[in-house]
C-alpha cells in the first residue's frame, strides 16, 4: 500500500471507528484511485439525485485526472446529497507542480485560499460547513424569495469549489453536529452572496476561523429587522441556537428605509434590537451587536458622509443599556475607505466597466455592496472586533492571523483570490 493510500485508508478508518453511527463519505480521487474505505472517483461523474454525488454544473468536463489526484485551471464543483446539519470536512490536496488551491462552500463562503503546493505534496486541512434547509419544524419554514431559490446555500446537498491550479487528492465528509456555531442576522452586506461578483463579510469570515467552529448564515439581502423576523430567519435560528452558541446582529441599511409612526432608531430600530437580545439570551445564546457597513459616499474634502443617520448610534446605546459586546464596524469602515479615498475605494465596491462579465452591457456602479476584496477587508475589521473585545471566540481564531488595521488597510493591488465562474448582472436586494 503507497503512502498516500495508507494515510487515507487510516484516516477514514479512524474517523469512522470515532463517529460510529454519524454520517461519513469518503472520496478518492484519481485515474488510480481504489480504496475499500472510500468511494473511488475515477472519471467526471455527474452530479444526480440517484447517486447523492458528482460534479456539478458541468464541471466534470474541466477535470484532468491524474494517476491519484485530479486537477482544473478553473472551478471544480463537486456535491454531496446531505440533510441539514453540520459537517466536519478534510481534505489532502497535493500532486501538482506549482499548484495553487482555493476552496469555497456552498454559496461561496471561503474556506481556505490560495494554498501553495508541490508535486510531492499531500497537505491534508480540515473544516466546518453549516448545511442548511428552510425547514423549522414541520408546520413552518423560512420562505425563500424567488430569486434566492436557486443558491446553492438553500438546496439539499453540500457543494465544495475548488478554484486555482488546483490538485484534490480526497475528500472526507463527516457528522459535526455539537459544534459551536456563530448564526449571523443581516442584510446584503452580511448574507453569502450566492454568485459573483457580489460578496459580503459573512463568507469571508470563514476563512479566519479554526475547524472547531462553524458559522451558520442567515442574513438575506433587502432585511430589516423587521422583516428579517416576519421571514421567520430569527425563529430558525432560535430553533437551533445550542447554549454558548453566537448570534451576530447587523441591520440598519434597509430599516432606515421604513416609514411610519413608531419607525425609526429610538423606536423600532431599538426595540427590535431589544427583543432579538432577549430571545437569543432566553435560549442560553450570545448577542453581539455590528453596526452597519458604510456606505461609498464622499465630501468634497475626502471625509465620509454618514448616510446611516442615528442608526449605528441607537445601536450602540442598546449594546451599553444592555451590556452587549458592540463591534463597531461602522466606525471601522468609515477609516478604512477616507484612508483608500474616494477613487481607489472603489476597487472594494462592485464597480465595474461594461463588458468586464459575459453580457454586461452597462456599467456596473454600486456603492453599497462589496467585491470579494472589500468584503475581505470587513471580515478582517469583524475578526479585530472579536480580538479588541477579548471574546471566548479567539480561540477559534486561526493562530497566523496577523493584526489589522482600518486606518492602514490592504491594497487592492496585492488581492489575488480567484474568481468563481458562476455570476450574475442583477443587484442584490437592498441596494
Amino acid at each position: 500500500m503507497s503512502g498516500f493510500y495508507k494515510y487515507v485508508f487510516l484516516f477514514c478508518f479512524s474517523s469512522l471507528t470515532a463517529q460510529n453511527n454519524s454520517l461519513n463519505k469518503s472520496f478518492i480521487f484519481g485515474k488510480k484511485a481504489n480504496n475499500t474505505n472510500a468511494i473511488s472517483i475515477n472519471d467526471p461523474i455527474a452530479f444526480n439525485e440517484n447517486l447523492g454525488y458528482g460534479f456539478d454544473f458541468e464541471s466534470g468536463k474541466e477535470v484532468t485526472f491524474k494517476k491519484d489526484y485530479i486537477s482544473g485551471k478553473t472551478s471544480i464543483y463537486f456535491s454531496v446529497k446531505l440533510p441539514e446539519g453540520n459537517y466536519k470536512v478534510d481534505v489532502i490536496l497535493g500532486g501538482r507542480k506549482n499548484g495553487n488551491t482555493t476552496i469555497k462552500a456552498e454559496s461561496r463562503r471561503l474556506m481556505l485560499k490560495e494554498v501553495e503546493l508541490n508535486k510531492k505534496d499531500a497537505k491534508h486541512y480540515s473544516f466546518i460547513v453549516n448545511v442548511r434547509s428552510p425547514k423549522i419544524n414541520e408546520e413552518r419554514a423560512i420562505p425563500i424569495k424567488d430569486r434566492d431559490k436557486g443558491q446553492l446555500n438553500w438546496d439539499d446537498k453540500l457543494t465544495l469549489e475548488f478554484l486555482g491550479k488546483s490538485a484534490i487528492k480526497s475528500i472526507e465528509i463527516s457528522s459535526a453536529d455539537s459544534v459551536k456555531t456563530i448564526f449571523l442576522a443581516g442584510d446584503s452586506t452580511v448574507t453569502d452572496q450566492d454568485v459573483e461578483p457580489w460578496a459580503s463579510w459573512g463568507q469571508f469570515i470563514t476563512n479566519y476561523l479554526n475547524e472547531n467552529i462553524v458559522v451558520a448564515n442567515y442574513a438575506e439581502s433587502g432585511s430589516s429587522l423587521s422583516a428579517f423576523k416576519g421571514a421567520k430567519r430569527l425563529e430558525k435560528i432560535l430553533s437551533l441556537l445550542k447554549k454558548g452558541d453566537y448570534v451576530f446582529i447587523e441591520f440598519a441599511h434597509n430599516d432606515e428605509k421604513r416609514k411610519g409612526e413608531g419607525v425609526g432608531p429610538w423606536q423600532s430600530y431599538t426595540n427590535f434590537l431589544k427583543e432579538y437580545i432577549q430571545a437569543i439570551r432566553d435560549k442560553g445564546g450570545i448577542p453581539i451587536l455590528c453596526t452597519p457597513t458604510q456606505r461609498r459616499s464622499f465630501n468634497a474634502d475626502g471625509t465620509l458622509k454618514p448616510t446611516h443617520g442615528d442608526y449605528p448610534d441607537a445601536m450602540r446605546k442598546v449594546a451599553s443599556d444592555l451590556q452587549v459586546p458592540l463591534i463597531d464596524i461602522t466606525k471601522m469602515t468609515t477609516d478604512m475607505y477616507e484612508a483608500w479615498g474616494d477613487e481607489p475605494s472603489r476597487k472594494a465596491f462592485v464597480q465595474y466597466p461594461a463588458q468586464t462579465f459575459p453580457n454586461q452591457t452597462k456599467a456596473l456602479e454600486d456603492n453599497t455592496h462589496f467585491n470579494s476584496f472589500g468584503a475581505n477587508e470587513i471580515a478582517k475589521c469583524v475578526v479585530k472586533g472579536i480580538k479588541d473585545l477579548n471574546l471566548e471566540l479567539v480561540k477559534y481564531l486561526k493562530t497566523d492571523i496577523p493584526d489589522y488595521n482600518p486606518k492602514n488597510p490592504d491594497d487592492f493591488s496585492d488581492w489575488t483570490l480567484p474568481m468563481s465562474t458562476r455570476f450574475e448582472i442583477e443587484k442584490p436586494d437592498g441596494n
